[in-house]
């Protein structure tokens, strides 16, 4: 009995090596790299691609430009290079469903970053937007205290933004005081549309109080715009906690005055964790991981650590 019983363990712990898999190449498929929070998911993956695969392992690391057929393309192209992982950080999460289920298929596992994907991915790790949200637009109803004219400059319509605007507007909507004024513009999540969003608004809208800008290079544009303007009776609000916002709440002349951060390196290396965690046969413990956001204004910015870096 006792030598079947060996045997059996021993058979056990083969079959476990066997279900194991190397991490030796992984995708990465961001939304846009001319963003610096897209850079920093690219560089936590590959960090924690190498620390946990060894400095061989390949990390790829390309831009959707917020564009579906491009962003599909990227999967193929990983799909036939055979990769063990990749994570996506989708450009239209019901769009990409069919090349996710590819990958699938080809026993590739997928990791959905920032933003959530359909086609059946193995996990998803994002910021709480809805609390980055709610912390944004909470500061700028405190700070109107509870009534003024607001815009929102929103963006593409990834889970990330619909959450975050979703979380604004539940705080507004308990203020009957707050005015939305408009929040339909979408900037792209770039500083140039930003500008060119923020211009626009403040041609229509003679009377802002504050602006919600869905992230940091929007909310910076939107504050170069109404430098151009001369503009100085509101304030704008953002979402990122990025190194440019650190600097924009640094400089008493800026308009912008609060990020709810995120640390995309951190987000990514969490993200890259999971995914050789299913590739050694260990399936996660909850399939959305939801990471905090923190309220950064100029009052706390010398208690702001920044994005994980290394």
């Amino acid at each position: 009995m006792r030598n079947q019983t060996l045997a059996l363990l021993a058979a056990g712990a083969l079959m476990g090596a066997a279900s194991a898999q190397e991490l030796t190449s992984v995708g990465v498929s961001v939304g846009d790299l001319a963003n610096p929070f897209f850079v920093q998911i690219g560089a936590g993956a590959t960090a924690k691609a190498r620390e946990l695969g060894g400095e061989n392992v390949q990390v790829t690391v390309v831009s959707g430009n917020y564009d579906l057929n491009t962003q599909t393309s990227q999967i193929d192209n990983f799909i036939a290079a055979g990769v063990d992982l990749i994570l996506l950080n989708a450009v239209d999460f019901e769009g990409i469903a069919p090349a996710v289920r590819r990958a699938k298929e080809a026993g590739i596992v997928v990791i959905a970053v920032d933003v959530g994907a359909e086609g059946g991915v193995d996990a998803t790790v994002t910021s709480n937007n809805v609390q980055a949200g709610e912390q944004a637009c909470q500061y700028i109803v405190d700070r109107l205290g509870g009534e003024g004219n607001v815009v929102i400059i929103n963006g593409p319509p990834v889970t990330a933004v619909i959450d975050r605007v979703e979380g604004c507007k539940s705080v507004f909507a308990e203020h009957p005081g707050i005015t939305i004024l408009s929040d339909s513009q979408n900037a792209g999540g770039s500083r140039d549309g930003g500008l060119n969003v923020m211009s626009n608004l403040l041609t229509s809208f003679p009377d802002i109080d504050a602006v919600f800008a869905i992230n940091d290079p929007t909310g910076i544009g939107a504050d170069l715009a109404a430098r151009q303007a001369q503009r100085t009776d509101f304030f704008i609000v953002g979402v990122d906690g990025a190194p440019d916002a650190e600097v924009a709440l640094a400089d008493e002349n800026s308009l912008f005055v609060a990020s709810a951060a995120q640390d995309p390196f951190a987000m990514a290396e969490r993200a890259v964790e999971i995914g050789y965690e299913i590739l050694q046969g260990n399936a996660p413990e909850e399939e959305t991981i939801l990471i905090p956001t923190e309220l950064i204004t100029r009052d706390n910015l010398d208690t702001y650590e920044g994005w994980t870096t290394e």
